[in-house]
Formats: structure tokens, sequence, C-alpha cells
């Protein structure tokens, strides 16, 4: 049995998700005939009340179309430094749309509507003028943790007050509205645009889609095209996502629990320094000094259980739709015998 617990994009497609696929219509989506993707694309747009959708293949490109949609060459974006479109999507932000980030020191990749008042660039001349503020929610490097919607809304009224675009990257998005039970129509109403994904927590095998209002998105699909992005029969695709839109949300609770029980258990071993905070499905924990990182990986690799190390001592963990509970079973077994 291997238990791999490196991220939740390792799921594979159930038989149902591969039957959903199998048997959708399908047509040629760069002339907009794809009719599974079309019910897709209107059913996103109506959950989180927006005019428009748009299907990406990655959770990546649909951020660096969204930037590019909010902003032009020279200007800024203010987001966190955990954030994911500034460490890892390979510098899209300079490269494709030519900005640059200001960073907000935060806490677990979350930050106050006063820190962003304080980084909007001053506007005389000589500075890069501020354009868009992002925010990722879950945060991925700060170890799965959720916004309060509260400080989002008054994150909003500044973006408002200085005519600021607001971007959500939700990659996790799920997780964070199954955790702290808010709707989708809450951040529909809250951001300008919102990326959301399909191949994390919900296990499809592909996907992201982008959402806005009609007038943000007029761009979206040409852009979509620049960035390589068209596709054409991909309503098999879409049909996974309409299948997990139906059956894989409120389970993520599941990887809630188990996350967290994995946390208690990693909390009363020896060798462990810290155990972040866990509020989803990301646990992130950090090795005494005197543990050596890289031996560590190796012992559970050995066991057939797979983590990511972040360096530093610091390793993670993402529980998922195919972590069953008879793995969970034995991996908090196993952990056990690691304070030896």
């Amino acid at each position: 049995m291997i238990i791999d617990l490196r991220s939740d994009t390792v799921t594979k497609p159930s038989k149902d998700m591969l039957t959903a696929m199998m048997s959708a219509p399908v047509g040629d989506d760069v002339f907009r005939e794809d009719p599974t993707v079309n019910e897709l694309e209107d059913r996103l747009a109506k959950m989180f009340g927006k005019e428009k959708a748009l299907f990406f293949p990655s959770g990546s490109m649909a951020n660096q179309v969204a930037i590019k949609l909010h902003t032009n060459p020279s200007e800024q974006v203010i987001c966190d430094k955990y954030a994911h479109i500034y460490n890892y999507e390979v510098g899209g932000v300079a490269f494709h749309s030519g900005v640059s980030c200001k960073l907000i020191d935060g806490k677990r990749g979350m930050f106050t509507a006063e820190q962003v008042k304080e980084a909007i660039n001053p506007s005389e001349y000589y500075y890069s003028q501020t354009s868009l503020v992002e925010v990722e929610n879950t945060t991925n490097k700060g170890g799965g943790a959720c916004w309060d919607f509260q400080e989002l809304e008054k994150i909003k009224q500044v973006c408002k007050t200085n005519n600021l675009g607001f971007h959500l990257d939700g990659a996790r998005l799920w997780n964070a509205m199954v955790a702290k039970n808010e709707t989708t129509l809450q951040y529909g109403n809250t951001f300008d645009t919102i990326s959301v994904c399909l191949s994390k927590g919900l296990g499809c095998p592909v996907g992201s889609v982008l959402v806005g209002g009609e007038e943000i998105m007029k761009k979206s699909l040409s852009l979509r095209k620049l960035f390589g992005g068209n596709m054409r029969q991909i309503g098999y695709l879409a049909a996974a996502g309409l299948f997990a839109l139906d059956n894989n949300i409120e389970r993520l609770a599941d990887d809630h629990k188990r996350a967290k029980e994995i946390g208690a258990a990693l909390s009363k071993l020896s060798i462990i320094k810290k155990v972040e905070p866990i509020e989803t499905n990301i646990v992130i924990f950090e090795l005494n000094d005197g543990v050596d990182e890289a031996q560590f990986l190796n012992n559970l690799k050995e066991k057939n259980i797979h983590i990511i190390g972040m360096g530093s001592n610091k390793l993670r963990m993402v529980t998922h739709l195919d972590y069953t509970d008879q793995m969970h079973e034995k991996f908090l077994g196993i952990l056990q015998t690691l304070a030896l």
C-alpha cells in the first residue's frame, strides 16, 4: 500500500467520475461548441453570482490571465510574501503582464486591510502604480489557513476606495468554504475575479475555472488563446468538474478531520519541534534541530509513505480524496514508531 500525501493533486478519477467523463457530449470548444464545457462554465458563473466563467487547463494559467486582465505593464500587484502567484508561478507576473509584486509580511499568508492601505504606492509619477490586490484562500504555504471573511470585506472596501482590482486565487477555496461554512455567493460578491481549482480537493484530473463580471472578463478568451490554453473537445474534462461539484465538496470535511488527527499524532512525537495550526487539509510541521530532514523523508519512503520536504526541517502533508480510512489508520500507527 502506497500512501501519497505530497499533495491533493495526486488523486485519480473515481470509477463514477470516469463514467461521467466518458459519457459526456462534446464539441469544439475553440468554436465555443462544447456543451459540457458550456454547462460547467454557466454553472460556476451562477454559483458565484458572476456573468462569465472560463475553463483553464491549470490554476496558474487562470491566475496569470486574471492578473493581465486587471493590470497594465509597469504596474504593481499587492500580495502576501507566501502568495502562490509570487512563489510558484515561475515569475509569470513579470513575464506575462510586466508587473511587479508588492509583498506584504502577513501571518500564515494572510494580511489585514490596514496593511493593504500601507502597501498602496503614492500617486507620484515615479512610483509604480498599484492596480490589483491578490489573496489566496486557503493559503498553501500558510498551512491551509482560512481567511477571516470580515477582513476580506474590509480589504474589498480599500480596493473600491482606491480603484484597485481584487482577485482571489481560490486553489483550495472549496476547503475554506467547507471549514468556515461560507458560500460561493459570498465570495462572488466580494471579489472581482476568482480562480477555482477542480483538480485539488475535488479530485478532478485537470482544470481550473476563472469567474468574473462581464466587463473584466471581456478579454479572457483571447488571453487564454495567447497563453496557449485553448483546447478542443474538453467536455470530457468539464464533465469531471460537474461530477465533482455534485459529489466531492461536502466530503472535504473528512480530509480536514484526518489532517487534524495526523497533526495531533505528530505533536506527541519527541522528534517534532512544532506543528502549525491545522484548519483544513494541509499539515505543516517542523523537525527538531538534531533530526535530519532527508533521513526522515527516506525513512517514510521506505515504508511507502510520500510527503514533501520544504527545507529548513519543515515538511508538508496534504490529505485528499484518495487517502482512505485504511491508509489513515496504518499511517497513524507508523507515526507512533517514529518516536523511537
